[in-house]
């Protein structure tokens, strides 16, 4: 399975942030064709407690790298992507992999 993580930095306006993503990014992110399954994740903390440098993670997933390619470089998926500085004012760091089964 391929993966698309984006790790959202702490935005200026949490409140803000939050709002936007919920009710105007994530319906994007569900006119996407060929995703597999969306993940968020609000983080709380780094280990032992410690602050993070990350507000928010999204996880997308896709059947293989030729679908997440397809699904990413269609108008929708490009309509996701450049939505991002409407609202990420801390800046987002994107990372693509396969999960692995096993190891």
């Amino acid at each position: 399975m391929q993966k698309i993580t984006v790790l959202y930095k702490h935005p200026n306006d949490a409140e803000k942030f939050k709002s936007y993503y919920k009710n105007k990014h994530l319906p994007l992110v569900d006119k996407i064709e060929g995703l597999y399954k969306a993940e968020i994740t609000e983080i709380q903390s780094g280990p032992g407690g410690q602050p993070s440098d990350y507000f928010l993670m999204a996880e997308l997933y896709f059947k293989d790298l030729a679908q997440m390619q397809e699904s990413m470089g269609s108008p929708e998926g490009q309509t996701v992507t450049d939505d991002l500085s409407n609202f990420a004012t801390g800046g987002v760091t994107v990372l693509i992999g396969n999960t692995i089964e096993n190891l």
